[in-house]
């Protein structure tokens, strides 16, 4: 073989490695399109989104698979349903959830029921509907992928015979069980084809199907195969309970404990015989390339995938759920070259700041592939900053949700430490909400969306992901704005999590931003969920009214907060006169009443009083839903009262004076009593 011959050999085999390595294998989406349909932003529709974008943390913290029909009431109400191979990697099981969710929300706008199939470096199903299927036989519709052309190394009939009994084989893995075992409702085998090639069979069952409809379902596939498919050497077929795959190549990473190497083909006759040592030789220097090439290749596929818009959906390996180490490094995150982020910020020029807060400082970052990031930097003589540091990279990474700012990776070199975040376009929503000019981009619809937007990223965080995290500073500056102008929730530098039976915990260093803050927060140290509750319904009061609630101070010898403004208007039966006049006069009265109203029950002085985040997203999405009488809230300023100057107090504890910070700061540090 000539060097110009290996050299193009050695290209092909690159291409192909590297198209191999970056190949995302998705299956079609079966949208049911004889399914009832729904108007986009239907109350339907936000309940399959929420149910949707729970799937990626529920299903690998549920042994890979996972139902649920908590999502919405009466006709409304979604039901959904994620799965992955038994046994799946934790993360590749999550992110191949994340992918099937985020695709069927994609393609199937305005569909009641839907199903995908997909594979990334693991295999998963995910459906929803809006009727309870959990149990049924679903065989339609049928989405058939076959090879364009039959195989030609052997006999159709060797081919096909070789096809029956692999399928047979898988068909009876996956629909048997041992004595005291469960069913796997899946099945992987290959089978050799002749003297050189082998036929790699999978199927797969949706799990809440009995053992007898798997099996009648993948022989229906079967039966499908004699009477369209005879000779295929690639085909999948799909239907809603159950799938069937073969290839002549591996996939999905099931084959590598029984996939036997190719024979390497004798020489023609009268070629020369070429020595063993050097067949050795030259074996072993196309081992060690194609395993450099692989190993390039696989290193350019991360670095091409993060060009993408989609580039928060991409996978730099975002820590699995039984993390226990208190080390950033065993956390799975894409760590980042600091001279690398030193090149996408042009060394941190002024120009490329967003932001600042008690963290450091937040810039834009540009690498050399296009991909924009926001680079957040430790800054050095932050007190707190180590810990909190820290803490977001173990914790962030474990959480996936479209209402959630995406940690992409992060960097340690030095006495530097570094976040790197997916670019999220519009700033904060403080930047808008609280400029006299651009406030009025954000007309009701928007703000309305946006209240529901963060809704949905608390319930997650609070109910909905593989962990139970407390965020302990919401508020405007930590939500940003996508393209869309939809919310994302960011900073998780003071956040907690909570055990799944723990209900709340106590501190001896209140961190967080004065008027967010309920008062047994800021009394005793006590937090909970019911803390952050407090935060988004004072939260939702200055998104309504535009008016920041640092804003208000001592007027007529009446100290007032933002709470009690509001309380005023309440028991005034004045509610719309809250509404910030940017809006202008295209709103919903009703959504803008109830807006307020769940927002004063979320301030209540009571934690027990306050709705849990579940309840406040079906007050949002359920208008039938009664909503109770509001009590007074927490820090309600009567006449007269000076509670930062005379001790404010609060059941049988009292705050005394303190130095505190107004709402654009992100840490405040005060010790209680």
């Amino acid at each position: 073989m000539g060097k110009w011959e290996m050299a193009v050999n050695l290209s092909v085999v690159f291409w192909f490695v590297l198209i191999s390595s970056c190949a995302v294998s998705v299956s079609a989406l079966q949208c049911f399109n004889f399914s009832d349909s729904f108007t986009p932003n239907h109350a339907y529709d936000v309940n399959r989104r929420a149910l949707l974008s729970s799937l990626s943390s529920n299903v690998p913290a549920n042994n890979d698979f996972y139902t649920t029909d908590q999502m919405g009431q009466d006709q409304n109400r979604a039901y959904g349903l994620g799965m992955c191979i038994p046994g799946s990697d934790r993360q590749n099981c999550s992110n191949c959830i994340y992918f099937a969710s985020d695709g069927l929300i994609d393609r199937c706008s305005n569909q009641t029921e839907g199903v995908a199939w997909a594979g990334i470096d693991t295999f998963c199903m995910v459906r929803y509907s809006n009727r309870s299927f959990f149990g049924s036989l679903d065989m339609v519709p049928v989405i058939q992928s076959l090879e364009a052309e039959p195989v030609i190394q052997v006999t159709l009939t060797d081919f096909d015979n070789a096809w029956e009994a692999l399928m047979r084989r898988v068909i009876a893995e996956a629909t048997s069980s041992s004595s005291g075992s469960n069913t796997i409702y899946y099945g992987a085998d290959r089978q050799q084809l002749g003297t050189s090639r082998s036929i790699y069979g999978f199927v797969q069952c949706s799990k809440d199907i009995s053992p007898s409809n798997c099996e009648q379902c993948l022989r229906k596939n079967l039966d499908d195969y004699r009477s369209c498919c005879s000779g295929r050497q690639r085909g999948i077929t799909e239907r809603p309970s159950c799938f069937m795959r073969w290839d002549l190549d591996p996939f999905f990473g099931l084959f590598e404990d029984n996939a036997a190497p190719d024979p390497t083909p004798p020489p023609e006759k009268g070629d020369r015989k070429i020595p063993i040592g050097v067949v050795v030789g030259i074996t072993g220097v196309l081992t060690f390339v194609i395993s450099m090439l692989l190993s390039l290749g696989v290193a350019l596929c991360i670095r091409r995938k993060t060009q993408t818009e989609r580039r928060s959906r991409t996978t730099y390996g975002t820590a699995p759920p039984d993390i226990v180490a208190d080390d950033i490094t065993t956390s799975g995150s894409y760590q980042f070259d600091f001279r690398e982020i030193e090149a996408a910020t042009c060394n941190f020029q002024k120009s490329n700041k967003l932001g600042h807060g008690g963290f450091g400082e937040v810039y834009k970052g540009t690498f050399q592939n296009g991909t924009e990031v926001a680079v957040k930097r430790l800054s050095t003589n932050s007190g707190q900053g180590e810990q909190e540091f820290k803490n977001e990279v173990l914790l962030v990474a474990k959480l996936q949700h479209r209402n959630l700012v995406r940690l992409l990776g992060f960097s340690v070199e030095g006495a530097e430490r570094i976040l790197v975040y997916e670019f999220v376009p519009n700033k904060s929503l403080n930047y808008f909400l609280f400029d006299p000019v651009k406030r009025s981009q954000l007309d009701w619809r928007k703000r309305y969306n946006i209240i529901r937007g963060i809704t949905r990223g608390m319930l997650y965080l609070h109910q909905d992901s593989r962990l139970t995290v407390v965020h302990r500073d919401l508020k405007a500056s930590n939500i940003l704005l996508d393209a869309d102008m939809n919310p994302k929730i960011a900073d998780f530098g003071l956040a907690r999590n909570f055990r799944m039976d723990q209900t709340e915990a106590n501190t001896g260093r209140v961190v967080g931003t004065v008027g967010y803050m309920p008062p047994e927060y800021v009394a005793n140290g006590q937090f909970s969920m019911k803390s952050d509750v407090y935060s988004f319904g004072v939260l939702i009061l200055e998104i309504i009214g535009g008016k920041k609630n640092s804003s208000f101070h001592q007027i007529d010898g009446s100290l007032r907060n933002l709470v009690t403004y509001v309380w005023r208007f309440w028991n005034n039966e004045s509610l719309l006169e809250l509404l910030d006049p940017a809006v202008g006069e295209n709103y919903d009265k009703n959504e803008v009443t109830r807006c307020i109203h769940i927002g004063l029950l979320c301030v209540q002085e009571n934690p027990a009083d306050r709705p849990t985040m579940s309840t406040i997203f079906q007050m949002l999405t359920n208008t039938s839903i009664t909503l109770h009488v509001p009590q007074p809230p927490g820090f309600f300023f009567r006449d007269g009262a000076n509670p930062l100057a005379e001790g404010l107090t609060i059941g049988q504890s009292s705050i005394m004076s303190f130095a505190c910070s107004v709402d654009d700061a992100s840490i405040t540090s005060v010790n209680p009593r």
